[in-house]
């Protein structure tokens, strides 16, 4: 059967009883995956907690959907500070050091690749980021065309993981407060 599907022959199917319940969409019957854009698996440096270079062409990625602590940026659990920038990117160099990483770009501009980024053991590191809490989900439209991700974040919010566990300020909010104004 698996032969015959791949070759691209149909296979009859049996006529089913109406049921009370919707039928399920039909599927056609040979699928095949769009094609995707990945890049070859590189090794990186950590720039940012969101954000890495790979080594050989210097080329900057960024994780799509999800933003993170600002290195300088602290949070406040109970009574004590802690440096959720600092804990944010050391998570993902840990992640990424010795290990390849490839891409799938959502989106660039001429210097940056926003895109969904994996090694051989986390299929999607920002999916990652969000389910132990050191990421957030960014709040434009056009950084949630992934809806599982609005998901992790509720979770681990609800759970009180990495950052939910604290008080902090939005990433985005902390670095718009921490530019110096510009004269006009």
């Amino acid at each position: 059967l698996f032969r015959s599907l791949a070759a691209g022959a149909s296979v009859a199917q049996t006529p089913v009883a109406p049921t009370s319940a919707p039928a399920a969409p039909q599927l056609p019957d040979l699928y095949a995956p769009q094609s995707t854009t990945a890049t070859v698996p590189m090794r990186v440096e950590v720039v940012t907690s969101t954000t890495f270079r790979d080594v050989e062409t210097k080329q900057l990625y960024r994780l799509y959907g999800v933003d993170a602590c600002d290195a300088n940026q602290t949070a406040t659990f109970g009574k004590q500070t802690w440096p959720c920038g600092v804990v944010a990117t050391a998570w993902l160099v840990n992640v990424t050091l010795n290990r390849w990483v490839a891409c799938t770009p959502i989106r660039q501009t001429e210097t940056l690749k926003l895109g969904r980024c994996a090694t051989g053991e986390i299929p999607d590191l920002a999916a990652e980021m969000l389910k132990l809490g050191h990421a957030i989900t960014l709040p434009s439209p056009e950084d949630r065309l992934i809806p599982t991700y609005t998901q992790l974040e509720k979770d681990a919010r609800a759970a009180y993981r990495g950052i939910w566990a604290s008080s902090f300020q939005m990433p985005w909010t902390f670095r718009q407060q921490a530019s110096p104004p510009t004269k006009p």
